[in-house]
């Protein structure tokens, strides 16, 4: 295998007993029996229990006093069995061990600020020492299963005709729905590249140059709040195709997903996946990335209460409920109020239902019997209603059913439920100004019919873009892209563009559009948030090798860092904030 082993550790079996054999890891653990010493060996393959006896080989045994966890040893030795009172059914090579008759220490280890694999270690310290962190089965398992996910993709996309083409980290910025990192250029002070938020225009522009199929594992960088599923940098499997509709582009990543699945040997969710309407999912579900592993759907209540004599619910544009299956108490009532404010609502409305069936809440004094009638409900049950605008209520609502799943555990555990959202409107307002701004991004094509509506309503118009959910995490987005320059021009215009902006900031692209651009469309998976899935992990730091926290701090290098003076005014930049006293913050 090489010069420093002859194997590795996890791989040994009874059928390699009365082999003389080089085995090297890290000292997992050590036993000293009064003469005996036993140490389990461990590499990235497992571990291999070590037996230096010193009546057969004193030289080893004296060097077996010296060792300490992690340090790392080269072992020489004969794979013998295990006396059955001795066999360790635990792990694979519970059944052998290795006599060892030469023993190195090839580098020592200082005492450790936490043990390999130790639980419950706080994660900017596991962070600050990842390296050791990587040495455990939890990490090794996801970084491992990330290789095979990412192999398993490559290989469905080179036999689907795909052509992997690397496209330029800096460019110029363009609106992708967060902040840009900035490149400063020294031989050009005062100008800027925007590292990439995703490879967007580059591969519409593969297309305008006949590759047809293009993709890439593409690094991405976007300066936004990091949480459980975001990081700064991130990859994407990201992928663009000639002459497709809708239907070509969502096939293609179905096999992709399938694939993957199949690669680490678990049972693919069936195609082709579930679809549901922009519309259908917040008028059901109250989120554009629902949940499909368990129901408590939303439901309208608006028509029954237009008399209502309870006034939150009359004078409200809209009126919905969900149907919770608990009895909730005061205290948790009190805690779900909380959680609804958080998502804007002023209060939370409740009816409920107790194991005898009898409705009792503040506001049951109010509401006629055809109100009552309307939002009766199994005992041991609670009506929670929300009232106020469309997109208000479908916020706060989505937010408590969001939570109710997660706390009365209603996803049934091992069911995994991939589903695409389609038909997202074109347009929304900015919250802000008040403007129409784009919903995915700025070249996303509207449904067929739709190109009038445009600039005449924009309010209206469909988009050709689709969701890619899973289990209630959006792990991608995609649309049909606006391949004519007067339309792409026309969404600009609608979004408060003008001509000389669209030229400075878009020229290239519109240029491109008017000399011979094919129908096309694509996609872009967060493979980070789908290898997360994949290994049941929380976030997304749990298999990034080297994430960073959510302050953007890097604990193991202690980046970002201050540059010095003449640094900066080599690039042209002054800074107007003192370095030290921002840190943190």
């Amino acid at each position: 295998m090489s010069s420093w082993r002859d194997t590795t550790c996890g791989v040994l079996t009874v059928e390699d007993a009365g082999k003389r054999l080089t085995v090297a890891g890290w000292a997992d653990t050590r036993r000293d029996h009064g003469g005996l010493v036993f140490v389990d060996l461990r590499d990235y393959s497992g571990k291999v229990q070590l037996v230096i006896n010193p009546e057969r080989a004193p030289e080893a045994a004296a060097v077996a006093h010296e060792i300490r966890n992690e340090f790392v040893l080269q072992a020489e030795g004969e794979v013998t069995l295990r006396a059955p009172d001795a066999v360790n059914p635990n792990i694979p090579t519970g059944e052998i061990e290795v006599q060892v008759d030469k023993l190195t220490i090839l580098s020592r280890s200082e005492p450790l600020p936490f043990q390999v694999g130790e639980e419950n270690v706080d994660e900017v310290l596991r962070l600050r020492y990842r390296y050791l962190d990587m040495r455990g089965e939890r990490m090794q398992r996801n970084l491992r299963l990330n290789h095979t996910v990412i192999n398993a993709i490559r290989r469905e996309m080179d036999e689907l005709g795909f052509v992997d083409v690397w496209t330029p980290s800096m460019t110029k910025g363009t609106p992708e729905g967060a902040r840009d990192f900035l490149v400063p250029v020294r031989l050009q002070p005062g100008r800027f590249y925007a590292l990439a938020q995703s490879p967007q225009l580059f591969k519409q522009l593969t297309m305008v140059g006949g590759l047809d199929r293009y993709y890439q594992i593409a690094t991405c960088w976007r300066d936004e709040d990091l949480r459980a599923d975001r990081q700064f940098e991130f990859r994407q499997l990201d992928l663009e195709m000639s002459f497709v509709d809708r239907d070509d582009v969502l096939d293609v990543l179905e096999r992709a997903v399938v694939a993957a699945f199949e690669a680490v040997e678990r049972e693919p969710p069936p195609r082709p996946f579930p679809r549901m309407s922009y519309a259908e999912a917040m008028a059901r579900y109250g989120s554009d990335r629902p949940d499909l592993r368990f129901g408590l759907e939303i439901h309208d209540g608006t028509e029954v209460t237009r008399d209502s004599q309870f006034g939150v619910f009359a004078g409200a544009p809209a009126v919905r409920y969900l149907v919770a299956p608990r009895a909730f108490s005061r205290a948790e009532l009190a805690r779900l109020e909380e959680v609804a404010k958080e998502w804007g609502a002023k209060g939370l409305a409740y009816i409920v239902h107790d194991e005898s069936g009898e409705a009792r809440s503040p506001i049951t004094k109010f509401l006629s019997e055809a109100e009552l009638a309307a939002f009766a409900a199994e005992p041991g049950s609670t009506v929670l209603f929300a009232a106020g605008d469309e997109q208000l209520v479908a916020r706060v609502l989505g937010g408590l059913r969001t939570h109710l799943g997660r706390e009365l555990d209603l996803a049934e555990t091992g069911e995994e439920v991939f589903h695409w959202v389609i038909d997202f409107p074109l347009f929304e307002r900015d919250e802000d100004t008040g403007n129409w701004t784009f919903l995915h991004h700025p070249f996303t094509a509207p449904v067929p019919g739709d190109d009038d509506k445009v600039e005449a309503d924009p309010g209206g118009a469909l988009s050709q873009h689709y969701d890619l959910i899973w289990n209630g995490w959006e792990l991608g987005s995609g649309s049909i892209r606006i391949h004519r320059a007067e339309l792409q021009e026309a969404v600009f215009r609608t979004m408060g563009i003008a001509p000389e902006e669209q030229e400075a900031k878009f020229g290239f692209l519109l240029e491109a559009l008017k000399l011979g651009a094919p129908p096309h469309g694509g996609f872009a998976m967060g493979i980070d948030r789908f290898v997360a899935r994949m290994a049941g992990e929380p976030d997304l730091r749990q298999v990034i090798a080297f994430p960073k926290v959510s302050s953007g701090d890097d604990p193991l290098t202690g980046a970002p860092t201050p540059m010095p003076d003449g640094v900066l005014k080599e690039l042209g930049i002054r800074t107007i904030v003192d370095p030290e006293s921002s840190a943190g913050t």
